[in-house]
Parts: C-alpha cells; sequence; structure tokens
C-alpha cells in the first residue's frame, strides 16, 4: 500500500509523517493517505490552540497502537499541520499491519 511512504523506521523507533486537520466535527485517526504528501492524514476535534490538538493527536495514536502515551513523541511540527511522530515499544510491522486495517475499514 502507498501509506508505507509515510512510516519508516531508524534505531528501533518507528515514525510517522503526519497531516492533522484540527478543529473537524469527528476525531478520526487516521481519516485517510495523501499520496502527494506522502503523509497520513488525521482528523482532530481539538483547535490548533495551546497544544490541545497536539495532545489529542498522541493520545489517539496511544490508543491506535495500543502503546502507552509515554512512548509516542511529537518529533517537529509542533505548530504546523505536517508532523512527524516518533512510536517507541512497537514494531514497524505492527504499525504497518495497524494503519493498512484502519485504512482498509474507512474505504468500506
Amino acid at each position: 500500500m502507498s501509506f508505507l511512504n509515510s512510516v519508516s523506521c531508524r534505531d528501533s523507533s518507528v515514525f510517522l509523517d503526519i497531516e492533522v486537520t484540527p478543529g473537524s466535527k469527528n476525531i478520526v485517526v487516521p481519516s485517510g493517505y495523501n499520496e502527494w504528501r506522502k503523509r497520513i492524514e488525521v482528523k482532530l476535534s481539538e483547535n490548533a490552540q495551546k497544544g490541545k490538538a497536539n495532545d489529542q493527536l498522541l493520545s489517539e495514536l496511544a490508543a491506535l497502537f495500543d502503546i502507552p502515551r509515554s512512548q509516542i513523541f511529537l518529533e517537529n511540527g509542533t505548530t504546523a499541520s505536517k508532523k512527524t511522530i516518533r512510536l517507541e515499544g512497537i514494531s514497524y510491522e505492527n504499525v504497518c499491519r495497524i494503519l493498512e486495517k484502519a485504512l482498509l475499514s474507512l474505504s468500506r
């Protein structure tokens, strides 16, 4: 699947390239894949004020991947819609499997 372009592995961490739409009506993580930007799209209900959307993003990713929030880090893009997230304590293969299942369920 093309979303694999947004997932990489370095050392023992997995990195995700994400594009966030804050202030949406619903929370959808993931909400799709942007082939041109090579980023997984997410929609968050929190607005991008005082880090609320970033906190919601990290919490939603923790739930999606079933890992503690303390193992998810915002590597860059704190104030931008394009972000890179670092996940620890989960394998590249598991991340890809979970994302594939979540993205496939969107197309049904």
